[in-house]
This record gives C-alpha cells, structure tokens and sequence, in this order.
C-alpha cells in the first residue's frame, strides 16, 4: 500500500475496524473510506456493488461482521450465519469486480475444532467437529476463508484471511447480554465498585485458560500483513500467552480498584478448557504484540470511563 492509496475499511466503527482506522492514521495512511451501517447496508448486495463501483477501493480490510459472546451466539445463531455470510460474499465479490488489489479477511479463533490441539496452529482447521455453541458463526468465518481462497486459485487475486484469537480494547462491546468475556467483566466489576457491591459472582470455576491481544496490535499485524504476506495460507495472529479466567479477573479488579471479593458459580459451564493460537508463522516473519494484558485492560478500562 502507497500512503495515498484508497483503503476501504469494513466496520471502521467496530472494535477491529476502529482499530485499524487509528492505526493506518498514525502510519501515514490518510485516504481511508468508512461507511456506518445507516449509510450502507452490508447484507444488502446491490447496495455493497454500488458503493464499490463508486468509491473503488484499491485495498480492503474486511473487519465487518456480527459478532458476539456466548449468549449472543445462542440465542441468534440464524442472524450470525445469514448476517456474516452476506457481508463477506457481497465484499469479497465486489472487490473482485472493481479490481481491488488485495483484501484482508477477518476471521476468528473459533474456527478451530472445539478439541483442537494446542496450541492450535493453522493446519487444525477443518480438522474435527466446532464448539456447538459458536457453530454458525465459524461455519461463515469459514466459508469465507474458502472463498478468498478460491477466488486467488481461480482469479489469481491476492486475499489474505488473518484468525485473531480473543480482542479487547477501545471501540469494545459492552452489551449486558452480547458482550465477551473481558468487556463483560469490566463492566461487571465497575459497576459492583460503584454499587459498594461485596461480591461479584463468575460463571464457571475460573480455570479455563485463554488468550487475549489488544485490538490496536491486532490491527498493526494486518497492516503489516498487507504489505507483506501475499500466500492464501491462513495467518493466526495473537500474543502467544495465555491466562486463566481467574487470574483475569482478578487482574481486572485492580485496574478497576474494586475491592470486593470475587466467587465462582460451579454450576456454571466453564466452556472449552484451553484455547492458545499458535503464533509462530507470524513471529517467524517478524511481527510480535507491544502490548501486554495489564497495560491493555488500563486502556480498556479508561476508555470504557470515558463513555459515561
């Protein structure tokens, strides 16, 4: 990418999307074209064709989709499958209509098999049954990873797919009920320190051990992917260190200065017991996150204040 060039980011609004909009700023990327779900509709084919053939892009981040926590991927799943699959089919076809010259597709961590070795590098995909409770989501996030995939085989076009492991950071989802693990608990234990609350209660024991990179490394990966990684292999990008629900939470506890104690509802479902990427395609090319948990949920924490 030229610092001229038209870049296209899809969901510039969202967590990634917002992200990747501050990033390509603070890297000299100027001439970025974002459009809000009110001024077009991504699930809306003739809409996405319009817009391409008006503004043609010469490189797209593809970080628009519908996405949520485990409530969320219960409760919607026909929106989640029919909303993703849409938006990718009508931007990875667009794009190839106007000739963007290279696109990068966001996936997911979840489309690894729920039983997956771990760490779980890319070669486990496809390799056994998804976690039942994200299925539709994954299928979608697979699907499109397939189709950039076929289009370079059959086109010779350049579109890359990155599978982030879990985000958080400026532009998260707070939503009582759809939000994932690290929004849900900030705003949890803000509130509880608000509220002089004496205990907040966590689902599960507390043990599963997970991943978390902050939303601005995510996006310096893909900006630094787009410039230079061309191959249709699939890229994990994640910072290779995992920890466990517990220790997260109460990490976020001080941040938050609550003072409260924290208890663990057993009954609870725990969900899979460990989900760690395999990082080492990426660190191989050179590319390793600045930004550790701690300094990350501070970020989240104040950002989340600034709201009120």
């Amino acid at each position: 990418m030229e610092k001229q060039s038209k870049i296209y980011v899809a969901g510039h609004r969202g967590l990634v999307g917002s992200a990747l909009c501050r990033v390509l700023r603070e890297q000299g990327f100027q001439n970025i074209v974002g459009k809000t779900h009110a001024e077009l509709d991504l699930t809306d084919q003739v809409a996405v064709n319009a817009f391409f053939q008006a503004e043609r892009p010469e490189y797209v981040f593809l970080a628009a989709a519908r996405v949520g926590g485990i409530h969320a991927n219960n409760t919607y799943p026909a929106e989640f499958i029919y909303s993703n699959l849409q938006i990718q089919n009508n931007i990875i076809a667009a794009s190839y209509a106007v000739g963007v010259k290279k696109l990068l597709f966001l996936g997911s961590s979840c489309i690894y098999p729920k039983f997956a070795n771990q760490p779980m590098s890319e070669s486990e995909l496809l390799n056994g049954k998804l976690e039942p409770t994200n299925e539709p989501y994954a299928v979608a996030k697979i699907a499109g990873i397939i189709m950039c995939q076929s289009y370079n085989r059959q086109y010779g076009t350049k579109y890359i797919s990155v599978m982030p492991t879990n985000l958080y950071g400026p532009g998260d989802n707070y939503h009582p009920e759809n939000s994932h693990v690290i929004p849900a608990l900030i705003r949890r234990i803000h509130a509880a320190k608000l509220e002089g609350a004496e205990e907040v209660t966590i689902w599960g024991t507390g043990q599963p051990l997970r991943e978390f990179l902050f939303s601005d490394d995510l996006a310096r990966a893909c900006v630094f992917l787009m410039q230079n990684y061309d191959d249709g292999e699939i890229v994990n990008v994640g910072s290779g260190i995992e920890v466990s629900i517990r220790e997260l939470a109460q990490t976020i506890t001080e941040v938050v200065g609550y003072k409260g104690r924290l208890t663990f509802d057993v009954t609870r479902p725990d969900g899979t017991p460990r989900k760690l990427l395999d990082v080492s395609r990426l660190h191989k090319m050179g590319w390793r996150h600045s930004v550790e948990l701690r300094e990350g949920l501070e970020k989240a924490y104040a950002e989340f204040q600034s709201r009120k």
